[in-house]
């Protein structure tokens, strides 16, 4: 029975999906990276540990973080789009090694479906991702060596754009002039299906699987991003007229099939 989870990256998704497992009756524990946060948490009621995973290594008290653990979440943000330099591979193949000597039987490993290029156009996870950013290429060289680590059970969830409470991409869009790419589908998930996927992938004991978590509705961005500008009273987004000629729009065969989840949160255009 997978009853006892550890969180690593109580973060905007991590922090909720603990206080969900929390009320389902888990027994919950997680890492930060800033010590005064971990008390906090810990204070709040989430044992909480300051777990540094850096290219040198991983330095905090790991061994108690991942000791009495029936799964083991993982969503570290990579930390990869402000083009710092910083090698997200290495600093988890630090942790992973940690994880093999740890005992620890059942990961779940939160990725990304920039995994996949944008040129790729409709893909399932029967499609192998065929990186072209740096960013994606680090990602799935992660997924690589954990999905084929012997020491555990690893499955992969590939969520798509995050959106949920404050967090809104057309924050950022808004009122931008020429913007590219507007008749490409968006691949969006809300962050209680994010919750709600992984509490089944752990309900359902579905390990040795990848999840591309993606609502399987796909409006235009353009469509979309104007629509959202709409409801919170922004300025919309102006994309060009130029034709479309590459694009990416990620589905899933095995959040149905797998796990027969079906989604809460509909994308309206």
């Amino acid at each position: 029975m997978n009853k006892k989870i550890t969180i690593a990256g109580l973060g905007w998704l991590g922090s909720p999906f603990a206080s969900q497992l929390k009320f389902l009756g888990y027994t919950v524990k997680g890492s930060v990276t800033d010590a005064e946060k971990a008390k906090q948490l810990t204070k709040g009621g989430t044992t909480t540990y300051p777990i540094l995973i850096a290219e040198s290594g991983t330095s905090g008290m790991v061994d108690t973080f991942l000791a009495d653990t029936d799964v083991l979440v993982i969503m570290i943000p990579p930390g990869l789009r402000k083009n710092t330099g910083a090698n997200y591979a290495l600093k988890m193949a630090h942790f992973l090694h940690t994880i093999e000597r740890s005992g620890v039987e059942k990961v779940i490993l939160v990725s990304s479906t920039s995994v996949y290029a944008d040129a790729q156009g409709k893909v399932t996870e029967k499609d192998s991702p065929q990186p072209e950013t740096n960013a994606g290429k680090q990602l799935y060289d992660v997924e690589q060596i954990f999905f084929n680590s012997v020491a555990f059970k690893t499955t992969i969830v590939r969520f798509g754009g995050l959106f949920g409470g404050s967090r809104n991409p057309v924050k950022f869009l808004a009122g931008r002039k020429d913007l590219n790419n507007g008749d490409a589908p968006v691949n969006m998930i809300h962050r209680d299906d994010c919750i709600g996927i992984l509490i089944r992938i752990i309900k359902r004991d579905a390990f040795e699987y990848i999840f591309n978590a993606v609502a399987p509705q796909h409006p235009s961005k353009k469509e979309y991003y104007t629509e959202q500008a709409r409801l919170l009273s922004l300025d919309p987004p102006v994309y060009s007229e130029e034709e479309q000629a590459t694009f990416k729009q990620v589905d899933s065969m095995n959040v149905k099939a797998v796990l027969n989840y079906d989604f809460t949160v509909r994308l309206e255009s």
